[in-house]
């Protein structure tokens, strides 16, 4: 039996195969607290300029991108990592075929949670 306090995912990279010309994503965790979204990149795909209500965390897996971040740009590849608060503007151009675990944090807990 399964414990259902925890979730492990053996392959990030095998969770699903990335389709020419999309972005495909799958959801690997969500409550009231926070949702994991894995998402792949074709290259050459863009997530125009957007923001989001909470904080995030975006890991890079594989594959390499450039990512703006308000008004500054960056080279990324695997195994960056991006803290950025609610509300930044942000945007993603895949330069080859990149896969990239994205946490959004919906509630903060307290130092003794």
């Amino acid at each position: 039996m399964t414990d259902p306090t925890y979730l492990h995912v053996p392959d990030l990279l095998g969770c699903f195969e990335h389709q020419p010309d999309s972005i495909v994503s799958r959801t690997l965790h969500h409550d009231a607290h926070s949702k994991v979204v894995l998402f792949g990149f074709a290259a050459g795909q863009e997530l125009s300029e957007h923001t989001a209500t909470v904080p995030a965390v975006m890991h890079f897996v594989a594959g390499e991108a450039e990512v703006s971040l308000g008004t500054d740009r960056m080279s990324v590849k695997a195994g960056s990592w991006i803290r950025m608060p609610a509300k930044l503007p942000h945007a993603i151009v895949a330069k080859s075929p990149v896969t990239m675990l994205l946490t959004l944090f919906k509630s903060a807990r307290g130092p003794a949670d």
